[in-house]
């Protein structure tokens, strides 16, 4: 049974990252289905700026800047899903949290849905989106600069919102995490707001799937060892997961082979 477009796509961006590089026949074989078909879809990656052509197939895309918060949304869903299931069980009712942007604190949102009375303020227009439908929660999304190509609000009104607040949780997610444990992103003003989030928020929540792990992005701020709990989908380097131990950070790794419960996430139209 041949994959969706979304899902084939997905996992062409998979295997391209992993060997370097992929004829468009090599990939063709893979998923069985015809050349044309493949350049159909490097054309809608490489337009997504998640591939770049090269002569004869596709490589990685330099990471000068984040990928489209369509291309974002499918890659690792399984992975992020199961992030957020655990970061669910971790907040009760009647919390008051923070989000950040990113496909990931998207999904924590949907897994929060059987909760009852959370107050939540984000800038992430997703995230906004997704806890409005349940009507016991009570939603700020935060006014700024909207950025239509990754649905989120940024820019100084953002920062200063997060700094008038004190909640009980920050969740947030980075472009990358360099061996050092910096916390990197692609923009000045994410890393502002992120920053601002940590600052004001008792307990804070970074998820990450296992691809932040080296992911170069320009912009650093704040380090893995600030956060209260680092919560993802496989164990981080023997670097990251010292420097974690050594200064505290609870740790949340999904058990293998277990099984969450599936959740709400928004259809695009």
């Amino acid at each position: 049974m041949q994959k969706r477009p979304t899902e084939r796509q997905a996992s062409i961006v998979e295997l391209v990252r992993a060997d370097g590089f992929k004829t468009i026949e090599q990939l063709a074989e893979r998923f069985q289905v015809t050349p044309q078909t493949i350049r159909r879809d490097v054309n809608a990656l490489c337009d997504e700026g998640l591939l770049r052509r090269r002569h004869g197939g596709v490589e990685p895309a330099l990471e000068h800047e984040n990928i489209a918060y369509r291309a974002r949304k499918v890659l690792h869903v399984n992975e992020k899903r199961k992030i957020a299931a655990l970061v669910a069980r971790a907040i009760p009712d009647g919390a008051s949290l923070f989000f950040s942007i990113g496909t990931t604190p998207e999904l924590v949102a949907s897994a929060l849905l059987q909760h009852r009375g959370l107050r939540i303020f984000t800038n992430n227009l997703n995230v906004a989106y997704v806890a409005a439908t349940n009507d016991s929660f009570d939603v700020t999304l935060i006014g700024g600069r909207l950025r239509n190509r990754d649905r989120d609000v940024l820019g100084p009104e953002v920062e200063a919102f997060f700094n008038s607040y004190k909640v009980d949780y920050g969740i947030f997610g980075v472009g990358g995490i360099d061996a050092d444990g910096s916390l990197l992103d692609f923009d000045e003003q994410e890393v502002r707001a992120r920053s601002a989030i940590l600052t004001n928020s008792r307990q804070t929540y970074l998820v990450a799937d296992h691809t932040k792990f080296g992911r170069n992005a320009v912009v650093r701020g704040g380090s893995v060892t600030q956060v209260t709990a680092f919560f993802t989908d496989c164990p981080p380097p023997a670097a990251i997961t010292q420097m974690i131990e050594k200064n505290g950070v609870a740790l949340h790794i999904p058990e293998p082979n277990a099984e969450f419960p599936t959740f709400y996430v928004p259809e695009e139209d």
